[in-house]
C-alpha cells in the first residue's frame, strides 16, 4: 500500500561515511495518492536545478516536503525555524482572534501526525514529518504553535514551517492551509472497468515517483563521495 511518507537510504560501495545519501519525501495528509505522486515528482525535478550538485538540500511546496542529505537526518528531532510568514493584523476582531485561539488549542492537543480544526472562518492544519516518534511529533507541532502566538500576534493568518513538523493558520479567506491545494474527487457512478484503470493508472504512477527519488539519490552518491564537507 502506497504511504504518504517514505524514506530511503541509498549506500555507495566505498568506506567513506559520506559516499551515503539519506531522502524522504511526505505530502500533505489530505492529498489523494495520486496528487502526492505528481507533487513528488515535480519536486524531483525541481530539486534537480535548484540544488544542482549539492549534497544536501530540501524542497516544501503546498502540497508536499522532499529532503536528502548525505548526513543522516531520519529520525532526528529538528525544531530549527526554516519559514515564518505572518499576514496583517487583526487586532480589532476580538472573536477572530478567539477562534484563533482555540484553533491553535485544539491542534496543539491533537495526538495525530496530520491534525486540522476549524472554528467560524478560522482553518487550521499542523503535520509532522513520519519519522519522528508520537512524543517527537508532539513536542515539534507544540513548540511551532507557541512560535505563531507569539510571533504572529494577531495576524490574520500564519505559518510556521520547522524542520521537522509544521504549523498554520488562516481567516479562510485566500490564504487558507486546510483543504488547499490539488484534490481528486471521484463522484461516483463510472463502472468497473474505468475505476481498475484509474487505480491501475495512479499504481503505476506511484511506482514511477518512489523509483525517481532513488535514481535521484542514487545519482549524488558520487558527487557526495568526492567531497570532504557538504552544505
Amino acid at each position: 500500500m502506497f504511504s504518504s511518507f517514505n524514506k530511503f537510504t541509498v549506500t555507495g560501495t566505498s568506506s567513506n561515511p559520506h559516499d551515503t545519501v539519506y531522502g524522504l519525501f511526505q505530502c500533505r495528509g489530505d492529498l489523494q495518492n495520486s496528487d502526492c505522486a505528481k507533487c513528488v515528482a515535480h519536486s524531483v525535478s525541481q530539486l534537480g536545478v535548484l540544488c544542482l550538485d549539492s549534497c544536501g538540500g530540501a524542497l516544501q511546496l503546498e502540497g508536499c516536503l522532499i529532503k536528502y542529505d548525505n548526513t543522516t537526518f531520519l529520525g532526528v528531532e529538528d525544531k530549527t525555524v526554516v519559514v515564518k510568514k505572518c499576514g496583517p493584523s487583526m487586532e480589532y476582531d476580538s472573536d477572530g482572534l478567539t477562534r484563533r485561539d482555540s484553533v491553535l488549542a485544539y491542534l496543539a492537543g491533537g495526538g495525530q501526525n496530520y491534525r486540522v480544526g476549524g472554528s467560524g472562518n478560522i482553518q487550521g492544519v499542523a503535520q509532522c514529518v513520519g519519522d519522528l516518534s508520537a512524543s517527537e511529533c508532539q513536542d515539534c507541532v507544540s513548540e511551532a504553535i507557541g512560535r505563531l502566538r507569539t510571533e504572529c500576534g494577531t495576524a490574520a493568518w500564519g505559518d510556521m514551517f520547522l524542520a521537522k513538523c509544521y504549523a498554520r493558520y488562516s481567516d479562510g479567506g485566500d490564504h487558507s492551509p486546510a483543504g488547499s491545494g490539488a484534490h481528486s474527487h471521484d463522484n461516483g457512478g463510472g463502472d468497473d472497468d474505468n475505476d481498475v484503470e484509474r487505480t491501475l493508472a495512479i499504481l503505476i504512477g506511484i511506482i514511477a515517483v518512489v523509483t525517481l527519488v532513488i535514481v535521484f539519490l542514487a545519482s549524488l552518491k558520487k558527487i557526495c563521495g568526492d567531497e570532504k564537507e557538504c552544505k
